[in-house]
């Protein structure tokens, strides 16, 4: 490919939207344009890395056994309704309807109507076990789109569905899913870890989720460095304290903490550990069948953050009280409030707090804080004492190898265990071998293949612009000629160094604008380009291209009749990241 007959249109400075580095990379790279919020077009040299990332995904799959099928992006609501995910799906499902007055959704995602087609066509054991999967376009209407491509309404998702006539079958597909899922992250070039999960709205009782390691990543992942233990902190367990809670040794007092509400400012006023403070957070527990909401507290230690994820497991759907209520039910307003004197306001603690004594609490009072405070002397044991937090880094593993570790990750992959949820609601049923109606077993395994291209370029960038992995760069190999629009010589050596390579099967990019050096090397760095080979008029004359590897410090002479086997060997011996 000659630049002069693509279209590469680069930024030097990033639009005030970009948030992140691959935001910024993007459109300063101009692989992207923005149409709305969280809205894309996919310019020509971005499409070239979303398919390379495409066809990765499309031949492990095919490699895995899976087939390929291509489902509607507008979906009747019917089976929405029968699932049960009509309205449990929440905003982000956009809602329509057509010129009839029918509703319809536009797809977030295929369980409903994948289940669909399989509950229509297959019927014994015998057709059984089956996978399929599609790359398609998908649509959630998420409340807040940001950083480009990486959280955006309109993106391109690899989903699988497949189905069992058992469990242990499912286990054996799942299994081979998560080494799938581990060749085709190992094969794109990105560094990336496997972590146990939440299963979400999706449903199911199992799953994994593949992070590509990122300091920008919205998920934090705990690990143990001396086992396998790995997991998302929201599913991650914090283990009770190994010490009993003690007697207590002090008298409760109350302390004026004038304008001190956060944790770490009562404690440095008070002289003590942050460690033993309490910290009430509270809730409003959602009502079965419409009812009122109940008002209840959930106490941390004053270091630890609430889990969300692990509190609505526990005691069901909530939200978080607001001022009002919280005055309406403490008499205080945050910052001041505690356990102590609460009357019938259910308290759950996490397991910290409950061994905790002689520790420091709001007073329910502006201004005040208790000390001294203890369980069954000063208020009554709590109601549930469960797993309310994350799980910070130095907490023993819930393996029991060791400590844990805490990194952050870019979700770009999630398997589950489906079993049999959508099989139930929506009858995708089969007959065994002793003609009796069973259930199939179900798994999903979702892929964000647009979402990799922004977190590789998260994993892989520097000051001067996008480092991809060969695997998915645009172009393996950038051409770049000294003057190529003035000098005859120059020109002819580069024309002819194109041929060869394209010639050698290299995915080549002649860059033959009319423009100062500068612009060009600053140009191909931004995009990407792994290798660089320059044609200028000392090489010639010495039979020697200049080379530069995208991270090289330094440039090289390569004799010009070499340079295929020199290229050839440098893209064989890039390191192939793998999972850690």
């Amino acid at each position: 490919m000659r630049t002069s007959r693509y279209f590469i249109s680069t930024l030097k400075e990033a639009p005030a939207e970009a948030e992140i580095v691959s935001h910024r990379l993007m459109l300063r790279a101009g692989l992207v344009k923005r149409l709305a919020g969280g809205i894309y077009t996919w310019m020509p040299l971005g499409l070239r890395v979303l398919r390379k990332v495409e066809a990765i995904v499309r031949e492990e799959m095919n490699r895995a056994g899976a087939l390929e099928v291509s489902m509607p992006g507008v979906q009747p609501a019917e089976l929405w309704q029968e699932s049960g995910r009509w309205e449990k799906y929440g905003p982000e499902l956009l809602r329509f309807k057509d010129r009839h007055q029918r509703d319809f959704v536009l797809a977030p995602t295929h369980e409903e109507v994948v289940t669909d087609i399989v509950r229509r066509e297959l019927r014994s054991y015998r057709q059984l076990p089956l996978h399929l999967y599609q790359i398609q376009t998908k649509f959630r209407d998420e409340i807040r789109p940001r950083f480009g491509v990486m959280r955006g309404r309109e993106f391109l998702m690899k989903d699988g569905y497949s189905f069992h006539v058992d469990y242990d079958d499912l286990q054996r597909e799942y299994r081979n899913m998560f080494e799938t899922y581990t060749r085709i992250f190992t094969r794109l070039g990105l560094k990336f870890r496997a972590v146990r999960a939440d299963t979400g709205s999706i449903g199911g009782t199992g799953s994994h989720e593949f992070h590509v390691l990122a300091d920008s990543g919205e998920d934090a992942l705990a690990y143990c460095p001396d086992s396998d233990y790995a997991a998302n902190v929201e599913l991650a367990e914090a283990l009770p304290p190994e010490a009993r809670r003690a007697a207590p040794s002090l008298p409760l007092e109350k302390t004026p903490t004038p304008g001190k509400t956060r944790c770490d400012d009562v404690a440095a006023f008070l002289g003590i550990p942050v460690e033993r403070m309490l910290k009430a957070v509270a809730l409003m527990r959602r009502a079965p069948n419409a009812g009122e909401d109940e008002f209840v507290l959930v106490l941390l230690r004053g270091d630890h953050e609430l889990n969300e994820v692990k509190t609505q497991k526990i005691i069901g759907e909530f939200r978080f009280a607001r001022d009002d209520e919280i005055v309406a039910a403490l008499g205080c307003r945050p910052g001041f409030i505690g356990p102590v004197g609460i009357g019938d306001v259910p308290v759950f603690a996490d397991r910290s707090i409950a061994a905790l004594s002689d520790f420091c609490c709001g007073a329910n009072e502006a201004g005040h804080h208790l000390t001294g405070v203890n369980f069954g002397r000063d208020l009554p044991e709590p109601k549930a004492v469960a797993d309310f937090r994350n799980v910070v880094a130095g907490d023993a593993s819930p393996d029991g190898a060791g400590r844990l570790e805490i990194c952050r990750g870019i979700e770009v992959g999630h398997i589950f265990q489906l079993r049999t949820k959508y099989a139930e609601a929506l009858r995708c049923v089969y007959l065994d071998e002793e003609s009796q109606t069973r259930p199939m077993e179900m798994g999903c395994y979702g892929i964000g293949v647009s979402r990799i291209v922004g977190a590789a370029i998260e994993q892989n960038s520097d000051e001067r612009g996008i480092v991809f992995p060969a695997s998915i760069a645009p172009f393996e190999v950038c051409i770049v000629p000294m003057a190529y629009a003035k000098n005859a010589k120059v020109r002819d050596a580069a024309d002819a160094l194109y041929a060869r390579l394209k010639s050698a099967g290299f995915d080549v990019l002649l860059d033959d604008r009319d423009e100062r050096p500068g612009v060009l090397f600053a140009d191909m760095e931004l995009i990407g380009v792994p290798h660089r080979v320059v044609v200028g008029d000392r090489g010639i004359n010495r039979n020697e291209f200049e080379y530069k590897g995208r991270v090289d410090a330094e440039a090289s002479m390569i004799p010009s009749d070499e340079i295929e086997t020199f290229l050839k060997t440098r893209l064989c011996a890039l390191p192939t990241p793998s999972s850690s």
